[in-house]
């Protein structure tokens, strides 16, 4: 699933909108309902705007009603790319013991739990 998850990362890439920086992020988030959501990073001019990958595909996903994930996987081409602070921390609200699958590409796959990237992170108990 992880070599599956992160070629529709790949993919999604493509729809990155990054003319910026050039540095065009994809992203694949397994729900566990099965059902997967992709995300690309969004860049704008108020760059406080922007979006990154994780957050589209998690964003879009919250929308459809999903609340519980198992994997990411998170695609930038030839550089591994991990996700930023924001994002991780976004993540955690929703999916504290997701996997996150990065690599540069199928054959070179990391996965690291959302814990180990993000050690004590911040949640309001609900």
């Amino acid at each position: 699933m992880e070599k599956e998850l992160y070629r529709i990362a790949t993919e999604a890439r493509q729809n990155a909108y990054a003319p910026f920086s050039g540095f065009k992020v994809g992203a694949a988030l397994l729900a566990e309902s099965g059902k997967i959501y992709t995300g690309v990073n969004i860049e704008n001019s108020s760059f406080g705007a922007t979006i990154c990958a994780e957050r589209t595909a998690f964003v879009k996903a919250i929308s459809e009603g999903e609340r519980s994930f198992t994997a990411i996987a998170v695609s930038a081409g030839d550089e591994e790319a991990l996700p930023c602070g924001i994002c991780r921390q976004f993540m955690y609200e929703f999916a504290p013991e997701i996997k996150v699958i990065t690599g540069t590409d199928e054959a070179k796959l990391h996965t690291r739990t959302l814990e180990q990237l993000l050690p004590l992170g911040f949640r309001l108990e609900q």
